[in-house]
This record gives C-alpha cells, structure tokens and sequence, in this order.
C-alpha cells in the first residue's frame, strides 16, 4: 500500500534560518546520489547507502589519516561492487550514496548523533566535532536530502507505474569490532516485516555456504534499518538489509562469488514470496 510520503513521514526536512550557508558541495562534485540502471525492469530497487568513502573538498580530511578515510568507519568496502552485480542479476535499479557515511550517513535519520557521528568504533571523528545547528543543516540538505529524494522518486514512479517493488539494501561490516572478531559472515536484516528475510534465511547460508544469521552483527536496535523502514515499511513493500563481512568480498573474485550466492537465494526467496524474478538462475554454481 503506498502511503503519503509528506513531511509527516519525512524527517529530513529540516527548515533553519541558516539555509543561505556557502554550498557543502562544489558543482563539480555532485550530486549527492546516484541511480545506476535507472531503467532496470526487475521488481528489485537496490540501494548502497555507504557505496563511497569520498568527502567534500570543502570538509578537507576531516581531521582523518589516509588510513581511516578508507577504513570501514567511512564506507562499507566491497558493498557497491557486490550491489552492482545484483543489479545486473536482476535488471535491479541502484540508488548509491556518492559521499562518505562520515559526512552524513544515508541509512539514518538526521537527530541521531551517529548520522554525523563525532566518533565511530575506535576513531575520533574531528570534522564532525561540536556541529552548529547551521552545519548540520547543511549537511542534510545537500547529501541526506537528496539521498532520500533520489531512492524515493525511484521507487514512486515504479509504483505509480503499477510495478512491483522489492527493497534490498545491501552493506558490508568489519570482520573485528572493538578488537573482538566476529564470527557471522553473512547477516539477514529486518525490521518489522520480516517476511522476505524469513525467506532469504531459509535458503541463504546454502546457497552463499556462509556462516548466516537473522540481525547479525546489527539490528533494529542499532538503529540501522532507517532506509527499510523510511521508504518500504511506510509503502508496505517487501524488504531486506543484506550485511557482507568485508573481508570476504576485498577483492573482484570475492565479489562475484558472494553476489552469486546471494542472487541465487534472493532469487528462490522472491519466487518462494510470489513476487516477480529475473534470471539469477545465470549465475548458475557461480
């Protein structure tokens, strides 16, 4: 059921005096998000809300070493690559975030603290120290704004099409956490629906011969199922989050091997729920 998605259901719309603040982004380094196969004709739409670790040339480093800014506290390695080839398993259309999670993160509402967190695991986060009301308006407006546009005009204009929708978020997460290694390396997330993640669950840790379970190494009360709940929850569509342990996909082979796994269990989920499939059968024993 397609549900109003006025600004009662919109938490992003936050109107400051401070709108007439210098642009966060150069013209030349937008825009905020992107629609990859924006044509795709499969029932899926995919989203990578921590696809990039780039950040704005006006935020500098951000007070960061090399090292962290390529380091899991900002993006989700491997997660856009494996995106990517579901998105041709499916014909699925992709909305990326094409700016760091430090800088705002896309799969969170902006009054939570970590959507431009002042720390994150073991890292300080300088740049995002002490935020005037004004800078974080900013930040909202020029890359969550258009984030939550991009994902919503996608899907809006598929239903208003007639067309099935089916959102599938897809992240990866550190294989050690506060030094404490995680054993899962496959998580099936959910919120209040979890009808397509009972699906995946049923055939995933078979089809991908990872170590699966249900809201592992997160869930719901981590605060991390915003996208499902902000853009399929208040639709009534069908959803999941898929979490990858990144060192398992670091690398083009990686990839293609846990994409495969998770097309084909996707796949029998989809069909299992009645809902319209592609061909992942193409990935075969991938």
């Amino acid at each position: 059921m397609l549900t109003d998605n006025s600004a009662v259901n919109n938490p992003f719309q936050m109107q400051t005096a401070e709108t007439q603040d210098s642009p966060l982004l150069a013209p030349d380094e937008g825009p905020a998000a992107e629609v990859l196969n924006p044509g795709g004709q499969g029932a899926i739409v995919l989203v990578c809300e921590h696809a990039s670790s780039r950040i704005p040339r006006a935020l500098g480093d951000m007070g960061l070493t090399p090292e962290a800014r390529l380091s899991h506290i900002a993006w989700d390695p491997g997660a856009l690559p494996v995106a990517l080839h579901l998105s041709a398993a499916f014909d699925a259309a992709l909305v990326a975030a094409r700016f760091s999670r430090l800088v705002y993160d896309c799969n969170r509402p902006p009054e939570r603290a970590d959507a431009m967190p002042e720390r994150s695991e073991v890292y300080d986060i300088p740049g995002n120290r002490g935020l005037s009301a004004s800078e974080r308006a900013r930040r909202v407006r020029e890359i969550a704004e258009p984030f939550r546009e991009a994902l919503a005009g996608v899907i809006d204009d598929r239903l208003a099409a007639g067309r099935p929708v089916v959102l599938v978020t897809i992240h990866s997460f550190t294989p050690v956490w506060f030094g404490e290694p995680r054993a899962v390396e496959l998580g099936i997330l959910h919120d209040a629906d979890s009808r397509l993640a009972d699906a995946m669950l049923a055939r995933a840790a078979t089809e991908t011969g990872l170590a699966t379970a249900r809201n592992e190494p997160y869930g719901p009360d981590s605060g991390v199922t915003h996208t499902l709940k902000a853009h399929a929850l208040t639709r009534g569509l069908p959803n999941v989050m898929i979490e990858v342990r990144n060192d398992l996909i670091a690398d083009a082979a990686g990839q293609a091997r846990v994409a495969g796994g998770l097309a084909r269990a996707l796949g029998a989920a989809l069909a299992a729920r009645g809902t319209d499939r592609t061909a992942a059968d193409r990935w075969g024993d991938a």
